[in-house]
């Protein structure tokens, strides 16, 4: 595995103490300081891949998260998907070629539409949640908590490995595993 250069923490425990692992997941956690790269091939050995997506979501820079989340849903939509839907995929990806404000809440926008009931609204969420604040306008600001966007990430994810066929999920959650990787080492998230 090539050096996970994105990901600044030198141990997984830095990262883990920002969400919870599956039970199954946690002897890994025990198991010392392992790097973030052993730590997630612990987790692939094991077929624990949702804590891997949880983990990786965590690890990665914000906006590397959220391209990632992208990636997955696009991978996973059908040509024939709802225009909401790809409207609040497109509103993501928009933010993560260029995060700001406008397109921050645009991206809020289209996951309201869409109501978080598909990966591509929880790609939007995770942009909405990148950051800034959640209140309505003109009350006062409420800043997302820090790591908001990555439970958003590892949801859209998880969504899109199971959209296109659940029985075939192990398999679309370890390509979406490979591109976060391929992320996380620099690249821009190509996986075959």
């Amino acid at each position: 595995m090539s050096e996970l250069v994105k990901i600044t923490a030198k141990q997984a425990s830095e990262i883990l103490k920002h969400f919870e692992l599956s039970e199954e997941a946690v002897e890994f956690a025990d198991k010392g300081n392992l790097s973030p790269s052993e730590f997630i091939q612990q987790l692939i050995k094991a077929d624990l891949y949702f804590d891997a997506v949880k983990f990786l979501a965590h690890g990665l820079p914000k906006r590397e998260a959220i391209w990632w989340a992208c990636l997955a849903v696009k991978k996973s939509m059908p040509a024939d998907a709802p225009a909401a839907q790809q409207a609040a995929l497109n509103a993501a990806e928009q933010w993560a070629m260029q995060p700001n404000e406008e397109k921050r809440q645009l991206a809020k926008a289209w996951s309201e539409k869409t109501q978080q009931k598909s990966a591509a609204s929880w790609a939007a969420t995770s942009a909405f949640w990148s950051g800034g604040s959640m209140a309505k306008p003109g009350e006062p600001d409420m800043p997302a908590p820090p790591f908001l966007y990555a439970h958003a990430v590892s949801g859209a994810i998880s969504m899109a490995a199971f959209a296109p066929d659940p029985d075939n999920a192990a398999d679309q959650f370890k390509l979406y595993i490979r591109q976060g990787l391929d992320l996380a080492a620099g690249g821009r998230g190509e996986a075959a």
